[in-house]
């Protein structure tokens, strides 16, 4: 072993010894201690590599290539590294002492200074050098066991055993008789402490064996070591505790016999009887778990030795219950019983078992003893803990008759100058409480509310008392099973003087309200109710107010008002319920019963009483939906749950959508609410159509209320709306028509329509792109151009050209028609004309007249080419012509005037039954018109 090794350990030691910081003397001891353990396993191997000199310990001097030559150098290094371990073992000791280092530090820091003071040892150690050693390696090895680590003691304990021999012979080379007695002796004590720790480390690790043999050791050194008697039993004792509770009973019943055994040896270093007693029990009880039936006689014995050597109650108590689990007879239980009752023992112990006899099915001796007992301490003021056993035990054994005459003796002594402690008391009204709650159970309601009137007797008229309050509801409960509604009212009228603001005597007056058909007052009630469980309980019910009383309290309340035929109350009820379950499957189940009944309540009633009541329909709806979102984090509620829950929401709220098509605003939020709802379903091919119905129903809801009377506030924001709800849509129609052939599906042109309109009307920028998109459909029908165009100049939107621009679309369309429609082609026209003709206007551009020229020339020649162009609409080009020639006239255009009363006069030939009313009329005009246009050429003078 290098000495540089040794050196910096030693240069560690002296850096702890100085360090007061905390953290910093843990990471030194943890540092030292695994050099130490390094430098142990290089030692143990160049022990097995180079075997030890004949006469030479193992591990209690270093190995041959730690023999350092002795030279001065060496030898001062090896003696600075020995007083370093010395001043860390004291180091450690004192620092334990004030708590700045632990138990297990301490052990480590052992573990170092012992090893570093063994490595340092020569080949010749003196005599006190041997004795430190020792008791290095036995403290250390003390410490390992002390924290539970009795495999890292073993080695050093048997260090400390080499070194013993070693000291031993070394002494017996001495040649000074007068010490040799005093120097042996304490070899003999040192000794006798190695195999007690010995013994200690294989009893925590489980060799038995090992253990027998050192305590056997032990016991034989006992003569001459009289004094450690005592050490020697309580450890055998300690030993036997430890393996009576890893349930290794042999092990157990051998060690408390051998703590016994040796407790005896020596009266004068004795452990004492009270000690020998406790062993003795614990041995009784050792055996009695063992195996009762087998060491019955053993724990018997253990038992009677105990108790003959320091009575105490624990050995009677236990004797009894060896008695009553060995089936022993009643004389022979008496016998231990009356042995006892000449001892003084508390009440609470002569009660303990007289309940141990009676529950084994010894009434006879029970009641014996309870009666002695009753006498013994007729004039304690426990007195009434004894009534109580008796009474428990009638009450056990269906004995009721003659429990009812003790509970009325206590009552009469309560009024009489014998009244129970208050502990006593309450334990006796919790008895009464429990058998009424009995009978209760057992629909047995009169005998309930005797036993209830038992209890109310101990309370004096007028107090008040929150257990008075329950004690007053639970007997009004059982009135009204019994249909006494008048006592149950008087009752649950004590009941709120007493507690007025508990949740419970709320339910009672609900019940009652209930029961006597005031709908106000229940309802009233219910609010109560629900009002309260949003509240912390603060009084007497907080062990029965928790966080589900009200929930609970009031779904009974909605069944009572259900069972009762109380529609109003039951849906109160139900609707604080719902805001307070926690639970999604209660609550989508309270939902669900609100919505139904609600929608019975609807139908029945005037439609302007409606509104309110499908306001709280669609509240429900709102909540399930939020309840849906949030359930995503409870375990217990499955995927497949919140899938069902879902669709039966989303279905109820379509239904009802359709269901209330006469209020615009309703239904688009119950269908915004059924597309809400299906987004938590998986999104097939159903699912995804019902989404791109509500949401284009929303859309044409919005729009429609847009056009109504509204702010132009209003107004913009219902049609961003819809272009929100449009674009959601847009995105599901494009993954639908994935799915299959929509080639009839009216969607794109609806959701073209309604974009259109909302954009028009916002006049957004984006419009004119739209547009463009639209222009270039090859299949878009003309009844789209023809929408478009109205819409387009649709207050407030006002988009001339593109109204323009769809309606000559239109007309395109029309020509292209195999057979035109001559109806639908002259609408169109009509509307062409009026929109770039003004009527009344006479300034007009000749490019706008050339234009509008061209339409009627266009009109002229579906007119002359199809018999079924409607008169009324060929009399309506006539007159614009006309009218429009008299226009251009008035202002001096003669050549355009001329022209447009001509295409007039045209449109004339082409009139049906109408010709002959205009005919006329119409040429006399012309004639005068053209006869002006002359005299107007003549005074035109001519160009040269």
């Amino acid at each position: 072993m290098a000495v540089a090794r040794l050196v910096a350990m030693g240069g560690l030691v002296r850096e702890l010894v100085t360090e007061e910081t905390p953290s910093r003397i843990a990471a030194l001891t943890e540092e030292l201690f695994q050099a130490a353990g390094s430098v142990s396993e290089e030692s143990e191997r160049a022990a097995e590599a180079e075997p030890q000199l004949p006469g030479a310990v193992p591990l209690s001097s270093p190995p041959e290539e730690t023999q350092l030559p002795c030279t001065l150098g060496h030898t001062a290094a090896l003696a600075q590294v020995e007083e370093g371990a010395v001043s860390l073992w004291n180091w450690a000791v004192t620092k334990h002492m004030g708590s700045v280092v632990s138990d297990e530090q301490r052990a480590k820091l052992r573990f170092v200074a012992c090893k570093l003071v063994c490595l340092c040892e020569d080949g010749d150690p003196p005599e006190g050098t041997i004795r430190r050693q020792i008791l290095m390696c036995m403290k250390t090895g003390k410490s390992w066991i002390d924290i539970g680590k009795a495999d890292l003691a073993d080695g050093f304990l048997e260090i400390a055993m080499s070194s013993i021999e070693k000291l031993y012979a070394k002494l017996l080379e001495t040649d000074d008789e007068a010490n040799i007695h005093v120097h042996k002796a304490d070899v003999e004590k040192n000794l006798f402490k190695v195999l007690s720790y010995q013994a200690e480390s294989a009893v925590a690790q489980g060799d038995f064996q090992k253990a027998m043999m050192c305590v056997q050791r032990c016991k034989d050194m006992l003569m001459k070591l009289p004094k450690e008697t005592c050490y020697l039993s309580i450890l055998c004792y300690n030993f036997g505790v430890e393996t009576y509770e890893w349930k290794k009973y042999e092990q157990s019943s051998f060690w408390l016999s051998q703590s016994y055994d040796i407790g005896k040896m020596d009266k004068k270093y004795s452990v004492g009887k009270e000690m020998q007693a406790k062993v003795l029990r614990l041995l009784a009880t050792a055996y009695f778990e063992w195996d009762c039936s087998l060491y019955l006689d053993k724990a018997l014995r253990a038992i009677s030795l105990a108790n003959q050597e320091n009575f105490h109650p624990a050995g009677f108590f236990l004797k009894v219950k060896i008695l009553l689990k060995s089936g022993a007879s009643d004389e022979d239980i008496n016998s231990a019983v009356a042995e006892f009752l000449h001892h003084e023992m508390s009440l609470d112990f002569c009660l303990n078992t007289a309940k141990l006899l009676l529950e084994h099915g010894r009434e006879s001796v029970g009641l014996d003893f309870l009666k002695s007992v009753s006498q013994q301490f007729e004039s304690s003021p426990d007195f009434g803990k004894i009534a109580l056993l008796h009474i428990e035990f009638l009450l056990q054994n269906k004995r009721e008759l003659l429990a009812k005459q003790k509970v009325e003796d206590i009552i009469i002594g309560h009024y009489t100058g014998k009244q129970l402690l208050p502990e006593a008391l309450n334990q006796l009204h919790i008895i009464l409480w429990d058998r009424a709650a009995k009978h209760y159970e057992a629909k047995s309601y009169s005998e309930a509310l005797h036993w209830y009137n038992y209890s109310v007797s101990f309370y004096t008229p007028g107090q008040i008392d929150q257990n008075l309050a329950k004690l007053q509801r639970n007997m009004a409960s059982c009135y009204l099973h019994l249909k006494q509604v008048d006592k149950a009212k008087e009752a649950v009228k004590e009941a709120e003087r007493c507690d007025p603001n508990s949740i419970f005597t709320k339910f009672s007056v609900y019940k009652i309200a209930v029961m006597e058909k005031d709908t106000d007052k229940a309802v009233a009630a219910a609010i109560e109710i629900g009002k309260l469980a949003e509240k912390p309980s603060q009084h007497e019910d907080r062990l029965r107010a928790d966080e589900n009383t009200g929930t609970n309290l009031l779904s009974l309340a909605a069944q009572i008002a259900l069972e009762n035929e109380q529609q109003v109350v039951a849906i109160k009820a139900l609707e604080y319920l719902s805001e307070h379950l926690q639970d999604c499957q209660q609550l989508f189940a309270a939902l669900k019963c609100l919505v139904r009944l609600m929608l019975s309540k609807v139908m029945a009633e005037d439609e302007e009483k409606r509104d309110e009541d499908i306001n709280s329909i669609l509240s429900y709806l709102t909540l399930a939906h939020r309840r849906l979102a949030e359930s995503f984090t409870e375990e217990k509620f499955t995927g497949d749950m919140r899938i069902l829950e879902a669709h039966w929401f989303r279905k109820v709220a379509w239904n009802l959508a359709v269901q209330f098509r006469s209020s615009p605003e309703k239904m688009r939020d119950f269908f915004l609410l059924s597309f809400k709802l299906s987004q938590f379903c998986p999104s097939d091919k159903a699912v995804l159509i019902g989404q791109k119905t509500c949401l284009l129903m929303a859309a044409a809801v919005d729009l429609e209320l847009g056009r109504q009377e509204v702010t132009p506030s209003q107004q913009a924001e219902l049609l961003t709306q819809a272009l929100q709800h449009l674009q959601a849509c847009k995105e599901i129609w494009k993954i639908l028509k994935l799915t299959g052939d929509f080639g009839e599906d009216p969607t794109d042109t609806l959701l073209l329509l309604y974009e259109f309109e909302a954009r028009s009307k916002l006049n957004d920028p984006t419009l004119y792109n739209l547009m463009e998109s639209v222009w270039e459909q090859p299949q878009i029908e003309v009844k789209t151009l023809e929408i478009i165009a109205s819409l387009a100049m649709e207050s407030p939107a006002r988009y001339p050209a593109l109204c323009k621009k769809a309606l000559k679309s239109a007309l395109n369309l029309h020509r292209k028609q195999t057979v035109i429609d001559a109806e639908k082609f002259s609408k169109c026209l009509h509307s062409l004309i009026n929109l770039a003709l003004p009527t009344g206007l006479t300034d007009l551009d000749a490019c706008v007249l050339q234009e509008v020229w061209d339409y009627f020339e266009d009109a002229l020649s579906v007119v002359s080419s199809i018999d079924a162009y409607p008169e009324m609409e060929i009399l309506w080009l006539m007159t614009r012509a006309w009218n429009t020639g008299i226009l251009q006239y008035t202002v001096g255009k003669y050549r355009e005037a001329e022209q447009w009363c001509g295409l007039g006069m045209r449109f004339l030939n082409h009139l049906g039954s109408l010709k002959k009313s205009y005919e006329n009329h119409m040429i006399g005009l012309y004639s005068e018109v053209l006869d002006k246009l002359d005299r107007a050429k003549g005074f035109v003078p001519n160009e040269e």
